[in-house]
């Protein structure tokens, strides 16, 4: 694998460069920006450019040279902020400066949170012709540079592995290490190639220093990459699959030789990496594994960026652009298309086929994404699983429908991942605006998302539980956090709907219809309360009242469904009373009494789906909103009598202008 590299889209890298005083700093500058050395310069140069065709990978570099002066501080600290990556500076002549390195530098860094970012250290010996490597986790590196080589006496002569190895196991942040001689012009333009490196192919995203391995995330995408490139699908590389993908990301073949050479080199060090059809994905993540120890990460950047990686290993989002401008009250579905898609993967995946994909089969489907994406909140515990944890179909297809619905992006980016290639156009459906359904009194929708309120205790869970089958349980926790539970439901006339319940904590109610654009996600809203208990009747009807007005301000009008829970308990004498008479004044359907205990739901899901599939009904009305409508009668009438007197004036107008001309003729 041979060739240049790409940037990863930067346009240019900040550089600043720290260090004590007469280290060097200035020097190093202005020898790597005018390939001389400067017999005088100033205290602090002001900022440098070097062009884009010095290195590689054609970005320019921008320096920021500081002063070592206490009274500077907090302006080296802001531009430290800045940096994309930092040189730190010691004198080869004066050991007191590399030993500041420990005893200040470097824990200033921490302090100011410059370590938070990276600590890259390059130590290059260029009498002894070695280099350090040591590769670190963090994101920005500071480069640390030896300057004045060339002033160092034969008693200053040291090792560099030897002391730099202590340093690097006391500040993980340390990660490579050089020195140089701006009198000499000696690893001057290095310095900065090394800095400018370390930030458009940074180590950390590729590589583990604790294991020295390749980390999981580069695995799954160079998995990826290589699943795409083998396009006889033989889980092996051959000659021709690897000359394309060289060709893709290099722009240059490889001679039938070097080819040769590539899988000789992979076959000395790992044999299975390559067999009798090419080279094998052990083989490929092997190779990458080489490129990196030896330092060469622009190959394997190189070949992450040509695949729409970003730094961050995940797919750039130009990637993933979703070609609709959604309303609020529209919503993204997946496409029959999609479905089928998804359909066949898992049965791809269902190697045993028992109509389930247990963890290890749903780790295999996800292990071409970064990582598995319902391993978090909302959606590891948002559907239904067997007893071991496995996803039967419908389980399967309803994760996607709920990633979809709240991510769009993320539900292509993973489509994407596992080998959807139709684009997002072929992937997702818009919906059509709900102030259409309306007018329509009826809807196109496949995913209707249920806002369900209610008070402390009412019974949220445990419906969202039942939704997903699972068992009644007498131990009660509040909730402090939204949860989803998302289902398919079985429709007369054998269609199906899938059904997503969002448990809104009552504390979180004021916070989450604070926007206008609140209720415009939501197909219906339950309010559900504790039919034994008449503060929580209370309750749920002022909640209904919240919502409702809220619908009425904002034009986001949902049904709503009053739902009486633990109809198992004793309700208090006046609670059937009391309760119908709260959806009278609302205009709304009498409650649905529930027992989530027996497992009486009396067809709640299904009320919910017809509810949503009906967006002109059960709508309520506060006597606001009641008024306001009047009132609006009242004036459209009052306008349309104006335009009919209008109207008859004008019809009148012209008749007498009509009969005085006729007049006027005749006489």
């Amino acid at each position: 694998m041979l060739g240049g590299s790409i940037s990863g889209g930067r346009t240019n890298v900040r550089v600043v460069v720290v260090g004590d005083r007469a280290t060097g700093k200035s020097s190093l500058i202005t020898a790597a920006a005018s390939e001389t050395f400067p017999e005088e310069v100033p205290p602090v140069l002001p900022p440098t450019r070097l062009p884009a065709d010095l290195y590689p990978d054609n970005v320019p570099v921008t320096i920021i040279d500081t002063s070592s002066s206490l009274e500077s501080r907090g302006k080296v600290a802001e531009e430290l902020k800045r940096a994309d990556a930092v040189i730190l500076t010691y004198a080869c002549d004066q050991p007191s400066t590399l030993n500041r390195l420990t005893t200040f530098w470097l824990y200033e860094f921490r302090r100011l949170e410059v370590s938070n970012f990276v600590c890259l250290i390059v130590v290059v010996n260029v009498v002894l012709k070695n280099i350090f490597v040591h590769f670190s986790n963090i994101k920005v590196p500071v480069i640390v540079v030896g300057c004045k080589l060339d002033k160092r006496d034969e008693e200053h002569h040291m090792n560099l592995e030897q002391v730099m190895a202590p340093i690097m196991q006391q500040f993980r942040e340390i990660e490579t290490c050089i020195e140089c001689s701006a009198a000499n012009l000696v690893q001057v333009p290095e310095v900065f190639y090394y800095a400018q490196k370390a930030v458009l192919h940074p180590t950390a995203p590729l590589f583990d220093h604790e294991t020295q391995a390749l980390k999981p995330r580069c695995v799954r995408a160079l998995k990826r990459i290589f699943i795409l490139c083998d396009h006889d699908m033989d889980d092996a590389l051959n000659d021709e699959e690897l000359n394309e993908f060289q060709i893709k990301c290099f722009n240059a073949p490889l001679q039938p030789a070097e080819i040769v050479g590539v899988k000789r080199v992979v076959q000395e060090k790992l044999p299975q990496g390559v067999n009798d059809l090419g080279l094998t994905l052990t083989g490929f993540l092997f190779l990458h594994a080489l490129f990196i120890e030896k330092g060469r990460l622009e190959t394997t950047w190189t070949v992450l960026r040509k695949f729409g990686y970003n730094d961050e290993i995940k797919l750039k989002d130009d990637n993933l652009t979703i070609p609709f401008k959604k309303a609020p009250d529209q919503s993204l579905e997946l496409t029959s298309e999609a479905v089928e898609f998804l359909k066949g993967v898992f049965s791809t995946f269902d190697t045993d086929k028992d109509g389930v994909l247990r963890n290890s089969e749903l780790e295999d489907l996800f292990s071409t994404a970064p990582e598995s994406p319902w391993g978090e909140a909302p959606y590891k515990d948002a559907v239904e699983r067997t007893p071991l944890g496995g996803l039967s179909l419908s389980a399967f297809l309803s994760e996607w429908a709920l990633m979809t619905l709240l991510e769009p992006a993320q539900s292509l980016a993973n489509l994407i991942y596992i080998g959807y290639n139709c684009g997002a156009a072929s992937a997702l459906r818009l919906t059509r605006r709900k102030s259409v359904d309306r007018k329509k009194q009826q809807t196109d929708r496949n995913v209707y998302q249920c806002f369900v309120f209610g008070p402390k205790g009412s019974g949220k869970s445990a419906l969202l539980k039942s939704l997903l089958g699972r068992p009644f349980s007498e131990n009660y926790a509040v909730t402090t956090d939204e949860h989803y539970a998302v289902n398919v439901v079985d429709r007369l006339g054998g269609t199906k709907k899938t059904l997503v319940l969002r448990e809104i904590p009552e504390d979180e109610v004021k916070m989450i219809l604070s926007t206008k654009e609140s209720l415009a996600s939501c197909d219906v809203a339950v309010f559900a309360y504790d039919s034994s208990d008449e503060y929580s009747l209370k309750r749920a009807s002022e909640l209904l009242m919240t919502v409702a007005r809220r619908g009425e301000v904002s034009g986001f009008m949902v049904p709503c469904l009053f739902v009486a829970a633990k109809d198992d308990l004793d309700s208090y004498p006046m609670a059937i009373k009391d309760s119908a008479k709260i959806c009278q004044n609302f205009g709304i359907d009498a409650p649905i009494h529930i027992s989530v205990k027996e497992r009486d739901l009396n067809s709640m899901f299904n009320r919910i789906v017809t509810a949503a599939e009906h967006p002109h009904l059960s709508v309520p009305e506060t006597e606001v909103g009641r008024s306001q409508k009047r009132y609006r009668h009242l004036v459209n009438r009052s306008l349309m009598f104006t335009s009919v007197v209008a109207a008859v004036a004008v019809v009148g107008l012209a008749a007498y202008r009509s009969y005085a001309a006729r007049k006027n003729t005749s006489s």
